[in-house]
């Protein structure tokens, strides 16, 4: 059976290793962490990390404590995020899944990387003054797409 890209980079801890590693890199970007009132709190950090985990086929956390999809889209509303602040994140996304030690396959980075462009470009969007939102969906569940893990 297929792991889930939860099960395959390594479950909650490697998530939260790599979500810490990213926010700590966000903090010494002045430009993005004042979106998040100039510093990353710990609650948002694991806020984060349950959503990565329960998009990525881990545990529905995230959805279950924390109001799903509309908590997540609420928390973005008027933020009015740039196209370069959205580029930064995912680059900072990717350096931090380095930084972490999260498994190098280009699988395993793929999937997570193709979430981090498709996730940010809804926030990029739904950040916007006025923005016609989708109000209401499910917590997106991740899957491998055209690249599953590779096993000899």
């Amino acid at each position: 059976m297929t792991p889930t890209i939860y099960e395959w980079a390594g479950g909650r801890a490697a998530f939260e290793r790599w979500l810490n590693a990213f926010y700590d890199l966000v903090e010494g970007e002045p430009d993005l962490v004042r979106l998040f009132g100039g510093r990353v709190s710990e609650e948002h950090r694991r806020n984060v990390t349950a959503w990565w985990c329960e998009v990525m086929g881990g545990p529905g956390e995230y959805t279950r404590d924390h109001g799903g999809y509309e908590r997540m889209l609420a928390r973005h509303r008027g933020l009015a995020i740039t196209a370069d602040q959205r580029l930064r994140f995912v680059t900072l996304l990717s350096q931090a899944a380095d930084d972490a030690g999260l498994p190098a396959d280009p699988e395993v980075r793929a999937a997570l990387m193709g979430y981090a462009e498709w996730g940010s470009r809804l926030a990029l969007h739904n950040s916007q003054p006025g923005a016609e939102v989708a109000e209401h969906a499910p917590v997106p569940r991740w899957g491998w797409g055209v690249a599953p893990p590779y096993e000899p």
